[in-house]
């Protein structure tokens, strides 16, 4: 397990925590997309996945200042 770097203080801190959290989910949904049959559950998984990948990228985009907003 990697330490974080940052102080708790750090909004770094928790983008990392909260990145590292989501990683493993996202994992985990699009590997039940390829196990389920139903097209419905396909589609709630792999919506999810895709959510939340968006949410990773935001976050990645705030440790990065590579976003206007967050400039």
């Amino acid at each position: 397990m990697n330490k974080n770097p940052y102080p708790e203080s750090d909004p770094l801190h928790h983008t990392l925590n909260v990145k590292r959290m989501l990683t493993p989910i996202i994992e985990h949904l699009r590997k039940d997309v390829e196990i389920l049959t139903e097209p419905k559950a396909q589609a709630l998984f792999e919506t999810s996945a895709e959510v939340l990948g968006a949410l990773v990228r935001t976050l990645d985009h705030y440790e990065q200042k590579t976003e206007r907003a967050w400039k």
